[in-house]
């Protein structure tokens, strides 16, 4: 019997927030090593399925960077980061087309669709008008070169309105048309950003390889459950927010000071925690408000 009174008091506790974010926009950005797991991407479609069907209106966008690596390989193109962003020339622009528009997010609507959601894929560059990323090296002042990297202009929100009016989860690919019509590779948290700001989202939801953010990277439980906007920049002095976060994070701020109320970083290997961090009072990762 107690483990039937632990089921409703939790559906009890989940009841205001179902009825707080209902018809709101959340935007979930899926991407790192769970990619690599087909029980872990399928929990978390069986969570963005769980929104949809409460009313929620969850956008999915999401990355492919290890499949993307590996159909590099296969098709002998050496892999190329600089400061963290994979160099896409014209060979590589569509080995990432393809991984990313016909290979991981079918699949994706796919499990969706499997746990009776409604799902349909958006291919970002029908959507994603970008520019040409520039930017110069820190210490040498050099100036770097991405390739058909882009960063987002602009976002066309009607097609992903009209699939969340209908009740469809736009499931969307970072990928932009850049300057001439050419085909560009955006990193997925930036297009996740841009695309909450377009559509006026509720909710940013970054899934990640970590709890969140941590005081004590060394230790797991140190984590920094809640943080204003105003405490990131003292943070970042003292080193706590640095390497792969630091994106995060600052596209996090970017985001809230642009009206998202709030953004969320969550560890995507614990089972359901995008329903936890959503749908209970303490949460399981790391959030930023104004």
């Amino acid at each position: 019997m107690d483990k039937f009174i632990e089921k409703a008091a939790a559906l009890t506790e989940a009841l205001p927030y179902i009825q707080q974010f209902r018809g709101e926009t959340v935007v979930v950005k899926l991407g790192g090593s769970i990619m690599e797991s087909e029980e872990g991407y399928s929990r978390i479609m069986q969570d963005i399925a769980f929104m949809e069907c409460i009313g929620m209106c969850p956008v999915v966008v999401h990355g492919g960077g290890k499949a993307i690596s590996r159909s590099m390989k296969e098709a002998n193109i050496a892999p190329n980061f600089v400061h963290g962003l994979r160099v896409t020339d014209d060979a590589a622009i569509h080995v990432v087309e393809k991984v990313l528009n016909r290979e991981v997010n079918p699949h994706l609507v796919e499990i969706i669709q499997q746990y009776h959601g409604k799902a349909r894929g958006i291919h970002g560059e029908d959507i994603l008008h970008v520019e040409k990323m520039v930017g110069s090296d820190p210490v040498t002042n050099e100036e770097l070169d991405w390739g058909y990297v882009g960063r987002v202009t602009s976002v066309d929100t009607e097609p992903i309105n009209a699939y969340v009016k209908s009740e469809i989860v736009p499931v969307i690919t970072p990928l932009g048309k850049g300057p001439g019509g050419h085909l560009y590779n955006i990193n997925a948290d930036d297009a996740a950003t841009a695309i909450a700001v377009a559509l006026k989202a509720r909710k940013l939801v970054f899934l990640t390889d970590v709890p969140g953010l941590l005081l004590d990277p060394e230790d797991k439980t140190s984590i920094i459950s809640s943080l204003h906007l105003g405490e990131v920049d003292e943070l970042i002095d003292r080193g706590v927010i640095s390497g792969g976060m630091l994106p995060k994070i600052n596209g996090m701020v970017g985001a809230v000071k642009s009206g998202i109320k709030k953004a969320h970083i969550i560890d995507s290997s614990m089972p359901h925690s995008l329903l936890l961090e959503l749908f209970t009072s303490e949460g399981v990762g790391t959030e930023i408000t104004e």
